[in-house]
């Protein structure tokens, strides 16, 4: 059987105990300190690229995403610095999605800085946000809702960014109808919508959200977070949320992502791995342009 390429669309790397460029790490120096997806103690430490590379043997990763992690850097832009020194340092292909705030008065100043770097794509502003839901809340207000942050957003179309969406169920309408008003702007759905409740109630809520997104011809989806959501289950209800959401999004905008380090804290990488395989696996053109293809045209891995 040929093997399938494999671009993973969504993984960090960081060094909060060795930082050689003095990035300033801070959640992730927070030993302990709870997090939306659980007791982060055991991912507090350096993830380099040898160990991130080394997890998906024996299948070789022909290029990879690194997602911002941290928005209280003292300069997000120095880890968009990092990561490409890594990338060209490794041979490795890595292209970034940077942390930019969207609501800050220097915002362009901030996506100018960010682009003096080739492998950036695009951004990442976590809007992840329930009124009544601190405890997982990752955004401190409705950014949605927020002008300036509204007004912000169409410099990415300006410089040719895509946006890396991060939020729950509860606020897929309202993005959906101010995304609809931005198609110049490509948009990918992180961690398959984060689908935090999984009563009946909250996945209709989740399928309703889904289904509007999906219809923005413009706006994609990784299958990514699974441990965020999921635990170390990966059976029916994951299962069921990964086929409808291939349904729903169509195999041209579907795109596989470990959120790695992260997930590690509950699913081996092979384990992810092979999940998502086994979920495309029914039509070899749909697991190549899962594995790989989607990713590589999003991301633009044949620019520069």
């Amino acid at each position: 059987m040929k093997t399938i390429p494999l671009i993973d669309a969504h993984h960090h790397l960081w060094a909060p105990q060795s930082d050689p460029d003095q990035l300033g790490y801070v959640w992730l120096r927070d030993i302990g300190a709870m997090k939306p997806f659980g007791d982060p103690t055991p991912i507090q430490r350096d993830y380099l690229i040898d160990e991130f590379l080394a997890e998906s043997a024996p299948r070789q990763l022909a290029g990879s995403v690194h997602v911002q992690t941290d928005p209280k850097l003292p300069d997000p832009v120095a880890e968009t610095a990092y990561i490409q020194k890594v990338s060209d340092a490794s041979k490795h292909p890595i292209m970034i999605v940077g942390f930019a705030d969207l609501t800050a008065g220097d915002f362009a100043d901030q996506l100018k800085r960010h682009l003096e770097y080739p492998n950036l794509r695009g951004i990442r502003q976590i809007i992840s946000y329930l009124p009544e839901r601190a405890d997982i809340s990752f955004a401190p207000t409705d950014f949605l809702a927020d002008l300036t942050w509204r007004g912000h957003y169409p410099l990415l179309g300006e410089h040719g960014l895509s946006f890396d969406l991060q939020l729950y169920p509860e606020q897929m309408l309202a993005a959906a109808d101010f995304l609809e008003q931005h198609p110049n702007i490509p948009v990918v759905v992180d961690h398959l919508g984060s689908p935090h409740d999984l009563s009946e109630a909250g996945l209709k809520c989740w399928n309703a959200g889904m289904t509007a997104l999906a219809a923005l011809p413009h706006v994609s989806v990784k299958l990514s977070g699974y441990a965020m959501y999921f635990g170390n289950d990966l059976s029916d209800v994951a299962a069921r949320l990964t086929q409808d959401t291939i349904q729903l999004f169509g195999p041209d905008r579907v795109m596989f992502g470990s959120n790695y380090p992260v997930d590690s804290l509950h699913i081996p990488y092979r384990e992810l791995l092979n999940f998502v395989d086994t979920q495309v696996a029914r039509d070899p053109t749909v697991v190549t342009k899962v594995m790989h293809d989607n990713a590589h045209r999003f991301y633009r891995f044949d620019v520069g």
